[in-house]
């Protein structure tokens, strides 16, 4: 690997990248949020220097403080036919790099820096980052079905309804009071004890129809999400389908409970929520756009929503021992 390295400040992106890129061995690019994980970025880049300068690769390392540099970032990387992308950070960060290089043969590497890493962890990529390192090294790839809505990509779920608007007004409340458990707790209480959170929904999934008022729809990609949160509906990423949850509560009380339950880990034994198995759905509301929440992010959609799976649509670098299970 190239030893010279060129530091770069370039507000608002951070660039740590080799002065000449030698085509004959794997370029590799690495897109780091900032906004994640210690505060010490460029010490954080040097280490990762150090890790990859075992393997015969070149790597060019950038800070990427908000979602839209990311985007960009992994699309610029794209254009410069580096060999693997890295993302760096957590889900939301891995979605923005995956969304570009869905479809294409570029695989995505994963350095799981946030809080949660269910894309990662569904992978079995490890969590710490000498042993991430050393999985991207070893170039293991297997393509992975991914969750689509109006064109937007999804790794591990998309919901609309209430939890987007849970996001939102934590998102708020952290702006305001700072990221605590506290502040997502109060927004949280705080939405749920809004007058009517529910909605007006016709559900087309395969042919299967539901028309109800729901708190909210929940569209899930991720077994280890499912199985931490004990949900059902393994079986629908095993048919390569996406999961649909409506939960069809009949008042405030029982909505209330459902959400007693799924802070418990006993929604398996909820009588009042619907589960379906789908390649593709389309949902119908009274709104003409509705806020969409995508691996944690929330956008606004125009409706009807369509949903479907792209199977095998992202190559992702996993454990050799997971090849097999991605496929």
């Amino acid at each position: 690997m190239q030893a010279l390295w060129a530091l770069k400040n370039r507000p608002p992106q951070l660039t740590l990248e080799p002065r000449i890129l030698n085509q004959a061995v794997a370029a590799i690019k690495i897109i780091i949020n900032a906004s994640v994980g210690a505060d010490n970025k460029e010490h954080d880049c040097q280490r990762l220097a150090e890790l990859f300068a075992a393997s015969d690769s070149e790597i060019s390392i950038s800070l990427a403080h908000n979602g839209t540099q990311i985007a960009d970032l992994a699309r610029g990387a794209l254009g410069e036919k580096f060999n693997i992308i890295v993302a760096g950070g957590g889900d939301g960060t891995v979605n923005a790099v995956a969304s570009t290089l869905a479809g294409t043969s570029v695989p995505l590497g994963i350095l799981p820096l946030g809080t949660f890493n269910y894309f990662a962890r569904n992978l079995n990529i490890p969590l710490d980052l000498e042993n991430a390192v050393r999985n991207i090294i070893a170039g293991h790839s297997s393509e992975v079905d991914v969750g689509d809505v109006n064109g937007r990509l999804f790794l591990n779920n998309s919901s609309l309804g209430l939890y987007p608007t849970i996001i939102r007004e934590r998102e708020k409340a952290y702006d305001r009071w700072g990221r605590s458990k506290i502040a997502a707790f109060l927004s949280g209480a705080y939405t749920m004890f809004r007058p009517n959170p529910f909605l007006s929904i016709h559900l087309n999934a395969d042919r299967k129809e539901i028309a109800c008022r729901t708190p909210l729809v929940f569209v899930n990609n991720n077994a280890y999400q499912m199985a931490n949160y004990s949900l059902d509906g393994a079986k629908c990423l095993t048919e390569n389908k996406l999961a649909f949850y409506v939960p069809q509560p009949e008042s405030w009380p029982s909505l209330l409970w459902l959400a007693m339950r799924a802070l418990c880990g006993r929604l398996r034994e909820a009588d009042d929520l619907r589960v379906l198995c789908a390649q593709e759905a389309w949902i119908e509301t009274r709104h003409r756009h509705m806020r969409v929440a995508l691996d944690g992010e929330v956008v606004r959609m125009d409706t009807p929503l369509h949903y479907r799976m792209r199977p095998g649509a992202l190559r992702v670098i996993v454990p050799a021992g997971t090849v097999e299970k991605a496929e």
